[in-house]
């Protein structure tokens, strides 16, 4: 089908995907979660004095290192990639399905 011609309609199709939600001190889960992919996982962002700044976490994506806040979800994707997502986008584009 062309798809060039005029606007069509699409619907994203259904992926089960696994994630997991940043809350700022949950290190240990969320390192469990990326297992053997550890080398993806930056950790929690720190000051000059080593010490944690803001909760906020790094992480590899296929886009480079990003950032995730407190609250965001961290999504595995179906190729193993992993990347930051914000509560809002989430509860919009995921349902619970275990």
């Amino acid at each position: 089908m062309d798809y060039t011609k005029e606007a069509h309609i699409f619907r994203k199709k259904p992926t089960e995907i696994s994630a997991i939600q940043w809350t700022g001190t949950n290190v240990e889960a969320v390192k469990s979660f990326f297992s053997e992919d550890a080398y993806k996982f930056c950790g929690p962002m720190v000051n000059l004095d080593g010490e944690p700044e803001k909760g906020d976490l790094l992480i590899e994506t296929l886009e480079g290192t990003m950032r995730a806040s407190p609250g965001d979800f961290i999504i595995r994707g179906i190729k193993g990639e992993y990347y930051p997502c914000k509560p809002d986008i989430f509860e919009q584009t995921y349902e619970v399905v275990d």
